[in-house]
């Protein structure tokens, strides 16, 4: 199971800091990442971090803004967002997979961001 926290309203321009905890012991077999899904538009990839060596992999529209890292000791995947946009307000879902980020095999339950002017 994955559980997201961290969600919460800030100004644009701000940062957020958003954090997932994995129970079980196979959490360091998985890459993990984030998703998030705005209003009225459909889900999609913002970064990952590789089960092997940390590697990362960002949307375009993250990039230079969001960071992800994970602990393998802790079980945990975050995700430091600064320089919020407006356009980055969504639900935003931690997720686990073993194969590829299109074939995802957990989700977290969604944690809202919201981004004001």
């Amino acid at each position: 199971q994955l559980q997201a926290s961290g969600g919460g309203l800030v100004q644009v321009g701000g940062s957020l800091r958003l954090s997932c905890a994995a129970s079980g012991r196979t959490f360091m077999y998985y890459h993990t990442g984030w998703f998030r899904q705005a209003p009225g538009k459909e889900r999609e990839f913002v970064a990952a971090s590789r089960r092997r060596g940390g590697s990362t992999e960002y949307a375009d529209f993250v990039k230079g803004r969001f960071t992800v890292s994970r602990d393998n000791a802790k079980n945990t995947v975050t995700l430091q967002m600064n320089s919020l946009k407006f356009e980055d307000t969504a639900i935003y879902y931690c997720a686990a997979w073993a194969a590829d980020y299109n074939q995802v095999d957990f989700w977290g339950q969604g944690t809202q961001v919201t981004v004001s002017s």
